[in-house]
């Protein structure tokens, strides 16, 4: 809502942006901090050749980026609870535009005749840079929370995370056709003025939600708090960043939360990381043939997320959590006992629908079951939750260790059994809200 604030502002002051813009701007800076850290992948495999470096070397390089910014994601998703969130969400696109440009530094002079051993440290720092557009996350969480009320939260985090994460699918199918007709270096090139732009209008678009405006007018938090809930804010922050930590980790409903995310988000990384070699391995596809298929998931399970918000809106956070988790188990279970090609490209496809709609559902809750605190549970959801991509793959490998090829397709049974856990949090979740209702 553009213009002077309703109900006796102070002539002169304005309040910028509206919902629907801050979401685009929110949803804009999201996909490209995601996209950026997708870049590294073939610059990394691209050094490790001419680097000769050990395999404990390479698997610290490649976990690095995303572990730094999924834990970076705890305290920047608290501190929008203090400042909004667009200070933070620069702060960490710029920093991301660092590690980027490092890596197209490093590749324009030293790869590949002058690269060694010694150039490791520098490489691991500018993939950590890199790393923290994955943080944006849940600072948009809370950004887009705080311009939306709570009848329309689903589907406003819904189409904030559906669409900010197809990024990742979408780098990549274009990434490999980029260099493939400009070589690594130019496509990097180009891939860095992209996320420059994006940064751009992030900034344009990004405002803060109409609170933290009026506060940032040096106004009293009472007078602020009064002005923004005539415009329609309907959340509002606690007084620090340490305070929403603290509150939202005494909250015990915050930790079921996490373990719900932890198994459909951090679960939908490992996949990402995993699927290709699963498809080549098991199924002996060719590798654009894996590719694809992994995108399709990736980009699947992104988009769906849109319309399960808007089912969560209307139904209820935990009814759709409880049916699409039904979904993934039923996806799981196919995966597990399938040696059918076809009937695994099904399986996989209800796995990335069912862990789609529950990750909008699970960030549709945060605010029903967190109010007083929204950035510090989303920063305890969105940083905890996205470890699962680390957690995960490992176990999935074991199963291979153990039963050989088999082991590709009985390692779903990981899936299988964490649906079932969810499932019961969730039922446990709904019971407790119901108890304390009659209780009031």
């Amino acid at each position: 809502m553009e213009g002077q604030a309703a109900g006796g502002d102070v002539p002169g002051q304005q309040i910028r942006s509206s919902p629907n813009k801050a979401l685009i701007g929110a949803t804009v800076g999201f996909f490209i901090g995601f996209g950026a850290v997708s870049l590294f992948g073939p610059t990394a495999h691209s050094f490790v050749q001419v680097m000769h470096l050990r395999p404990d070397q390479v698997g610290l390089l490649v976990a690095v980026p995303m572990l730094f910014g999924s834990l970076l994601r705890i305290p920047f998703g608290a501190w929008v609870d203090t400042t909004g969130g667009k200070l933070p969400f620069l702060i960490l696109l710029i920093l991301s535009v660092i590690g980027i440009a490092g890596l197209y530094w490093m590749l324009l002079t030293l790869y590949p005749n002058h690269l060694d051993q010694s150039h490791y440290p520098l490489l691991l720092l500018f993939g950590a840079l890199g790393g923290c557009g994955i943080a944006s996350f849940s600072v948009g969480i809370g950004q887009v929370s705080y311009w939306f009320p709570k009848h329309r939260q689903g589907w406003a985090l819904g189409a904030y995370a559906g669409f900010g994460n197809t990024s990742p699918g979408l780098v990549a199918l274009i990434l490999p056709l980029i260099i493939g007709f400009i070589g690594l270096w130019g496509a990097y090139l180009v891939s860095l003025g992209v996320i420059v732009a994006g940064v751009a209008l992030y900034f344009v678009l990004g405002q803060n939600a109409w609170y933290f405006q009026f506060r940032h007018q040096h106004q009293s938090p009472q007078y602020a708090r009064q002005q923004a809930a005539a415009h329609g804010q309907e959340l509002f922050p606690q007084a620090s960043a340490v305070r929403t930590l603290l509150e939202s980790a005494k909250t015990w409903r915050t930790w079921p939360l996490v373990i719900l995310y932890f198994t459909t988000f951090g679960g939908f990384l490992a996949l990402t990381a995993w699927l290709p070699t699963y498809w080549q391995d098991y199924f002996h596809t060719t590798h654009w043939t894996a590719i694809i298929l992994t995108a399709s998931f990736s980009l699947f399970s992104s988009l769906i997320r849109v319309p399960g918000g808007s089912w969560a809106d209307r139904l209820g956070g935990e009814l759709v959590a409880t049916g699409s988790l039904l979904t993934l188990l039923a996806g799981a279970f196919i995966m597990t006992f399938s040696g059918d090609f076809a009937g695994s490209i099904v399986g996989e496809m209800l796995v990335a629908a069912g862990m789609g709609v529950n990750n909008a559902a699970v960030f549709r809750m945060v605010p029903q079951y967190v109010p007083d605190a929204v950035g510090g549970a989303a920063g305890w959801v969105g940083g905890l939750g996205a470890l699962g991509g680390f957690a995960v793959p490992p176990l999935l490998g074991y199963f291979v260790d153990v039963m050989g090829s088999p082991g590709y397709a009985r390692g779903y049974i990981v899936y299988v059994g964490l649906a079932i856990l969810c499932l019961l949090l969730t039922g446990w979740l709904r019971y407790s809200l119901r108890r304390e209702r009659i209780a009031r």
